[in-house]
Formats: structure tokens, sequence, C-alpha cells
């Protein structure tokens, strides 16, 4: 079903992005400082607060510029990279739920749809047209991809995580569909 209101869909990126942040901020309040900041892999490059970090930062660029005027201009590039959200846990908490926060805010409508997206591409910059909209669509599914290497991380150190961490909505859709097919079936 496609969504044609420009609120509406607004709304349902919104609501999509909201999920993954609140499972994840669940799953983080449940976690030791330990774990949070243990080092992973075979190059020891990885952390689940470095996986965290990254996903708060890539929400951070879209939220802290002032998107009620056009053109707002968007950089993933230059983050912030807040060292301290890396930590703890805690401290990554508190600023999901700022995030949170400000996802919400953005349903008031006085957001302008229209976003320019600076890409830098040594040795050219390039400025690319983006929307609200599809720059929403992109955190779901970065925040999502972030979330399952999360998920793989945590397991390696014994860790429980939900069936349903770090698995796309489109996804859970999918399953929710052949679920309801497989018991049409059985009936």
């Amino acid at each position: 079903m496609a969504i044609n209101d420009k609120a509406l869909a607004l709304e349902a990126l919104i609501e999509e992005s909201l999920h993954p942040l609140a499972q994840l901020r669940q799953f983080l309040n449940s976690l030791s400082s330990h774990h949070y900041q243990e080092v992973l892999g075979e190059r020891k490059m990885h952390t689940l607060g470095k996986h965290v970090r990254h996903i708060i930062d890539h929400y951070d660029a879209l939220l802290d510029k002032d998107i009620s005027s056009f053109p707002a201009s968007l950089n993933y590039e230059n983050r912030k990279r807040d060292v301290a959200l890396e930590q703890s846990p805690p401290l990554a908490v508190e600023h999901l739920r700022w995030i949170e926060c400000g996802l919400q805010a953005l349903k008031q409508g006085s957001a302008s749809s229209h976003l320019s997206l600076t890409y830098p591409d040594d040795p050219t910059t390039l400025t690319l047209d983006s929307s609200l909209e599809r720059e929403l669509a992109f955190l779901t599914s970065h925040t999502i991809h972030h979330m399952a290497l999360i998920g793989l991380l945590a397991e390696s150190l014994g860790l429980r995580v939900p069936e349903t961490f770090g698995v796309h909505p489109c996804t859970l859709r999918h399953w929710q569909r052949e679920s309801l097919e497989t018991s049409a079936r059985s009936a």
C-alpha cells in the first residue's frame, strides 16, 4: 500500500525509525559497561559501543540541523563521533531518548521535506538532492544493519538478543504475512 499523503508518509517513516531505536535502548538498559566496551573481532576494532555511537552519530547529523527551512544541508561524513557514547550504556540510552523525542517533534510538520546531502567523494564533493523522508528511510536501514552487527557481537559474548533484534521492519512484515499464509493453508 502506497502512502500518498506526505504527513502520513512522514509519520510512518518516523514510527519505523522509532521501533529499532526503542529496541536498541531496551537492549542497552540490560548491558554492562564491560560488555559494551569489550573489544571484539580478529582485528580488535569492534565494540558494541562503537556501533551504537555510530548509529547515534547518523541521527544526530539529521536532528542537529535546522531542517525547518530549505535547503537544509546534511553531511554524514562530518559526524561528532562522541567517544563518551562508546563507553557508557546509560549515556547512550539517554541520547537515544533525545533522538526519539527529536523524531517525534518532526511529526509536527514544520520540517522542510527538501534536504541537500553533501557527499564527499575526494577530490570532488557532491551535493545531492534528498528529502527528509528519504533520509529517514536510510537511517532506519542503517540502524537495522548496525543492530544486526551488534546482535552478532553480543551473541559472541554469550549475550541473548531478541529474535527480531536487527531485523528490518519490512522483513518482520514479510514474516508476518508468511505466518498468516501458513496458518490459512493449515486451516
